[in-house]
């Protein structure tokens, strides 16, 4: 989800649900040892639950960087072992380190001792030709070693060469089963699951069999499907807010953000999806897609948005 969940993001996410845990875009050591921290680093009080997501391979620099990240604030410290992208590989951190599950291990040592929040891994299942179940189990036994307790699993093996990450999503067949294997083998680990997921049924079906789902794109492609969240899955009995009241409630968000000098569209990019499927969704993703990234957009836009497609519904539901 890099250059999806930034703080803008998130802020929004969790005015859809008060309960799940947010996850950053994943930010390299370099950035923040060497880089502009706070920039990476900054969020919200409201975001909190809030996982800063690493990627990196040197235990050294992410010992020091969850460290920094456990100074911010966050609740926890998640290792990217997962993402196949060329450009996250040449770094040698990502999905090709499940190569190296020693190094991985030594990692997670070296940022347990470095910070007192729980430190996690997000991983997939395997990495080109060792889907067997064998080469994930001995990678988490590994690391479990190490101190790691939480682990994230994408059902679909990455193939580090000859595939897109787009392909790398799509391509590989899901093997949910490996992952309920994995948690009936280490009932001790928290286990969560991620990959191809798209209703709160799946989260259910998931649930029966490990501790935790992982929604990736199909919560920010359809973010109102977090507001559901709290009642189905936390037992929650607050009503969730509708739609409007949602973006509504992103009004002083926006207008302390403009006053700081962020352009509007840097935050309305990531409400594109909120009437997904709803009548008056392509009006109100047009409108937004064709006047927030002009000079001086201010909140009025979203108001219009808002506005024109509640007005697009009305026709529709009278025409029909």
């Amino acid at each position: 989800m890099m250059d999806w969940t930034d703080r803008h993001c998130r802020y929004f996410l969790r005015l859809l649900s008060r309960h799940t845990r947010l996850y950053t875009e994943m930010v390299n050591t370099g950035a923040i040892l060497r880089g502009d921290a706070a920039r990476h680093l900054r969020f919200d009080p409201s975001e909190h639950a809030l996982a800063l997501q690493l990627g990196g391979s040197e235990p050294q620099a992410l010992a020091q960087s969850a460290a920094i990240g456990a100074e911010y604030g966050y609740d926890e410290i998640n290792l990217n072992c997962g993402c196949p992208s060329d450009r996250v590989q040449e770094g040698r951190f990502g999905a090709c380190l499940m190569a190296e599950p020693q190094r991985v291990a030594a990692a997670v040592a070296a940022m347990r001792a470095a910070c007192s929040i729980p430190v996690t891994v997000k991983c997939r299942i395997g990495i080109d030709d060792s889907e067997d179940y064998v080469f994930l189990r001995a990678f988490v036994e590994t690391v479990a070693a190490a101190g790691c307790e939480v682990f994230v699993i994408h059902a679909r093996k990455a193939w580090l060469s000859g595939l897109s990450p787009k392909e790398n999503r799509e391509i590989p067949p899901l093997r949910y089963e490996q992952v309920y294997r994995l948690k009936q083998e280490f009932p001790q680990l928290a286990i969560a699951i991620n990959g191809g997921i798209r209703t709160l049924d799946d989260c259910e079906q998931h649930l029966r069999h490990v501790d935790g789902v992982m929604l990736g794109r199909e919560a920010y492609e359809n973010p109102y499907l977090l507001a559901q969240v709290d009642q189905r899955l936390f037992g929650d009995t607050q009503a969730p807010p509708t739609r409007a009241e949602a973006a509504m409630r992103l009004r002083p968000y926006v207008e302390r953000e403009l006053a700081g000098g962020t352009p509007l569209g840097q935050i309305t990019r990531h409400i594109l999806g909120l009437y997904k499927g709803q009548p008056g969704g392509r009006a109100f993703r047009r409108h937004l897609s064709e006047h927030a990234h002009r000079k001086q957009a201010g909140w009025a836009v979203i108001e219009d948005a808002l506005e024109l497609t509640e007005r697009r519904a009305d026709c529709l539901t009278t025409s029909s």
